[in-house]
């Protein structure tokens, strides 16, 4: 439940329900407004029975929250997040752009990339060094060695960087030298390294599964924030269904969505929503004239060779087009 603070409520009535919620072994978070003070509460709420608490100093009214998650709801947190991730910042008045290979290749190809997505407008660097595959005998990545390149490339771009994820360990390594790490639509649901990145302290970049509901995404991101890191940006990615000419479909009717259910801020994939280069730029557009707070793009100095998704991945000249080309996207959407 959540406990919706008068206007005029005092910092001491805050105080007070705070810590009676506290001292009956509850969680209170506290959500301060430009008007009102939020305090959702989080735990077993029949230990709060006889309290009375909407007879207490400053409280307005007591609203129910049916829904399973809580620190990622809008009803806990009414404005929309901000979150920052080194120099950069994602979420409302902020167009974020991540770009960069599926897979790590080698040192000359990320450093490459880095400084052409960095001259075109991106703010991230984004690249596969654990590569999670369908097939065992698909390059796999080049893991810490990968890591480190990126490292490199960000001491010299000045870009963030944000590379996936996939299991306990190499969710240890990365903490090492990531801005951002990200949660595969594969791993969704993989509910112990969901913990352990809520744990890591380093911002999380959650993609949805493959067949996840919104509700089952938004569970997912509860249990990241559960571990006391609300640090997370949820990315559509596509979703599986009968349709064949593209990868995946896109759920672009997510980003309204998530606006109403969520104050997490949300970005698109068209890359792996689409499969297919000449989509991208179109899929990009409707991103932002939809809501999202940003776009994560495969971009490679070579896709014809690249060792994973080539077809989906742009060149770095096609990537300086797509930012020209969203200018004024996202210009009307009051973004930067």
């Amino acid at each position: 439940m959540i406990i919706i603070m008068k206007p005029n409520a005092s910092e001491a009535a805050v105080g007070r329900i705070k810590n009676l919620i506290e001292s009956n072994g509850l969680q209170a978070h506290l959500s301060e407004g430009a008007e009102v003070t939020i305090v959702g509460v989080v735990g077993d709420k029949t230990k709060l029975q006889g309290a009375n608490i909407e007879m207490l100093e400053g409280v307005d009214k007591i609203v129910a929250v049916t829904e399973s998650y809580k620190l990622v709801n809008k009803k806990f947190h009414p404005e929309d997040s901000i979150i920052s991730v080194g120099n950069a910042k994602i979420g409302p008045g902020h167009l974020t752009l991540m770009a960069g290979p599926c897979a790590i290749e080698n040192h000359d190809m990320v450093l490459e990339t880095a400084y052409a997505v960095k001259k075109a407008g991106a703010q991230f660097l984004r690249g596969g060094a654990y590569k999670p595959r369908t097939s065992p005998y698909a390059f796999q990545g080049l893991e810490e060695e990968g890591l480190r390149y990126m490292k490199e490339a960000r001491e010299a771009t000045g870009l963030n960087i944000v590379c996936e994820v996939t299991s306990l360990r190499s969710l240890e390594t990365a903490a090492k030298y990531v801005d951002m790490m990200q949660i595969g639509a594969r791993n969704m649901q993989n509910f112990e390294l969901l913990k352990e990145a809520g744990k890591a302290g380093v911002p999380v970049l959650l993609k949805r599964g493959l067949s996840a509901t919104i509700d089952e995404w938004l569970n997912a991101a509860e249990y990241i924030a559960s571990e006391g890191n609300t640090d997370i940006v949820l990315c559509e990615r596509g979703i599986r269904t009968f349709e064949t000419a593209t990868r995946n479909t896109l759920d672009i009717s997510a980003v309204p969505v998530i606006r109403a259910k969520s104050h997490l801020p949300i970005l698109i994939d068209p890359s792996h929503a689409t499969g297919v280069r000449a989509y991208i730029e179109p899929i990009s557009k409707a991103a932002i004239a939809v809501g999202a707070d940003g776009l994560i793009v495969e971009v490679h100095p070579r896709p014809s060779c690249a060792l994973s998704d080539g077809p989906q991945s742009l060149t770095f000249e096609q990537f300086e087009h797509l930012t020209k080309e969203l200018e004024p996207y996202a210009k009307l959407a009051g973004r930067e």
